[in-house]
């Protein structure tokens, strides 16, 4: 397979729904900021991985027309909150395998206030064996799905292991002093911990307001190139992906009957096993991480799920500062998605996009010293979970 190189990201700041451009517009502007950071033009890139979730059919055609029409494949991508992350992955296999060597992964999300529901309503749900479960191990009907998925597993884990409510609520105020010195965030408001717990309750004694992400629009991208599109262009080959795996759910997603699996952290256990036995590393030896925090619950549930501490080590590791800068590892420099804001699509590139810089050691306030491997996590329910390990060549 061929070295794969993340030769230009970009991404545009997130903005609350009916605060930003149209579709098309957000994609163009960050396929543009992609573009310019590589140095290259559009007549270059040989084909283009586009995701989105919520749109119509060829929305990616409608979006990178207005970049250029140069009759390359274009790929639309749908794969729920890893969306993103998937059209990396199909991009990545383009350049690795040799049918390409010069491919756009872009993302982008223009959502509806509130919380997520079925655009379909004459057909089965994907969902629907999801729902079910929820239902019979959760219940609270008059609470949110979203909610209920991941606070059930955040609930799953407190009875377990004793887990305090507090220790979501370090996890959020982390997020918020992340996100302080990230200028494309969409809350760069420093939150305390009491100041989470003291926020509007969203499930009691499971969940307020503010560890949950909101709905976001925006967008981002990446170009991907081989080692020698790379050296006959003069680009930038500072930052390659090492590993890479997707992986969808297992029979333990239902029949473990445990709202944690339910949420996919089997998934995210055995994609980061794949890429950490086919890079020949291991969590330990990871600097920095950008993971799928859609709720502090899911932050924590992952640091576990990634090996980044002991199964129901993931308290101790929060209590003890072990997920931030002078820790074991920083995770979501960026503020994350409770933070930096989750607009589906853009969510993987965008995680991307933030580890680029901080392997090329340009993330400025944010940056983590001496960042050589840089672990990526993003997960879609329904289900998909892409784990991207990059190093710093």
């Amino acid at each position: 397979m061929n070295p794969v190189h993340v030769t230009g990201v970009g991404m545009i700041p997130f903005a609350k729904p009916g605060r930003h451009a149209p579709y098309h517009t957000m994609a163009a502007q960050a396929t543009a900021a992609a573009l310019a950071d590589a140095g290259i033009g559009y007549a270059q890139v040989q084909q283009a991985y586009v995701g989105y979730v919520y749109g119509d059919s060829t929305a990616g055609q409608r979006a990178l027309y207005e970049v250029g029409m140069t009759g390359i494949p274009i790929v639309n991508v749908n794969n729920n909150c890893s969306t993103g992350s998937t059209a990396l992955f199909l991009a990545r296999q383009a350049v690795a395998s040799g049918a390409a060597e010069c491919v756009l992964a872009l993302g982008f999300e223009h959502m509806n206030p509130g919380a997520l529901g079925a655009v379909f309503q004459d057909r089965p749900s994907p969902f629907d064996r999801f729902d079910a479960a929820t239902e019979e191990l959760v219940g609270h009907a008059e609470i949110p799905l979203a909610l209920r998925y991941f606070g059930g597993a955040g609930l799953a884990h407190m009875q377990q292991y004793g887990t305090q409510l507090s220790t979501f609520a370090k996890i959020r105020a982390k997020a918020s002093r992340h996100a302080a010195n990230n200028p494309v965030a969409l809350f760069r408001t420093v939150v305390t911990e009491d100041e989470v717990m003291a926020a509007p309750v969203m499930w009691p004694g499971v969940m307020t307001r503010l560890m949950a992400c909101p709905p976001t629009c925006g967008a981002a991208a990446a170009i991907l190139c081989s080692e020698g599109f790379a050296a006959r262009h003069g680009l930038d080959r500072s930052v390659r992906i090492k590993a890479q795996a997707m992986t969808t759910d297992g029979p333990a997603t239902f029949g473990a009957r445990d709202m944690r699996e339910v949420v996919g952290v089997s998934m995210a256990r055995a994609a980061a096993r794949q890429v950490y036995e086919a890079a020949g590393v291991g969590p330990q030896d990871i600097d920095v991480v950008e993971l799928h925090d859609c709720f502090a619950h899911n932050e924590l549930l992952s640091y576990e799920a990634l090996g980044l501490c002991p199964e129901g080590g993931a308290e101790q590791f929060v209590c003890n500062g072990d997920n931030t800068y002078g820790g074991q590892v920083v995770t979501n420099p960026s503020g994350g998605l409770l933070s930096k804001g989750h607009p589906l699509g853009a969510t993987g590139l965008a995680q991307c996009t933030e580890l680029v810089q901080q392997l090329r050691g340009t993330a400025e306030a944010r940056q983590v010293p001496h960042a050589r491997l840089a672990l990526q996590h993003n997960l879609g329910l329904g289900g998909a979970c892409v784990v991207t390990l990059y190093e710093r060549v």
